[in-house]
């Protein structure tokens, strides 16, 4: 294995290790406890996998003790549970403004169609549904690509199969 694959799966398992650790930060395995209990349960995994020299965290054993490293680990937890906390908050927020977003996409490219002239298609799928459904075809220069499309639309409505 070349130092590259080396660092590589290095990578790989730090990206994975920190998705572990913010799960267990936040809650999602061990959803009713506290930031401390989700340290000591952090630290007490992590010395046990230290003794069967199969860490996750290989760098942590030479520090793991350390009170100064103990009370950063706790703040990091704190603020990490705080801020996922805050973002559960605004889910209903952030889903309100994406439906707003979708309804005034949706208006925005109804207001630009009505001033665009309907495309060859439009007009020409329009004619074949006339002919297919035995109806008048109106005059459709005045119409825009918007007015068609409900035209086309209402006449799929109307003659629907039940």
């Amino acid at each position: 294995m070349s130092a590259c694959d080396e660092q590589d799966e290095q990578d790989e398992l730090s990206d994975g290790d920190v998705r572990d650790f913010e799960e267990i930060s936040t809650g999602a395995k061990m959803p009713d406890l506290s930031a401390n209990e989700v340290l000591e349960k952090f630290l007490e995994d992590e010395k046990y996998y230290l003794e069967i020299n199969s860490s996750r965290f290989p760098f942590l054993e030479a520090f793991i003790e350390d009170e100064k490293f103990i009370s950063d680990a706790r703040l990091y937890i704190k603020e990490c549970v705080k801020y996922y906390e805050y973002k559960k908050s605004q889910a209903p927020m952030i889903q309100a403004q994406k439906e707003y977003d979708k309804k005034k996409r949706k208006f925005l490219q109804g207001v630009k169609m009505s001033k665009e002239i309907p495309t060859k298609k439009q007009i020409s799928y329009y004619n074949s549904l006339c002919k297919r459904k035995n109806l008048e075809k109106p005059d459709y220069s005045e119409l825009s690509k918007l007015d068609l499309r409900n035209k086309i639309d209402e006449i799929l409505n109307e003659h629907k199969p039940d």
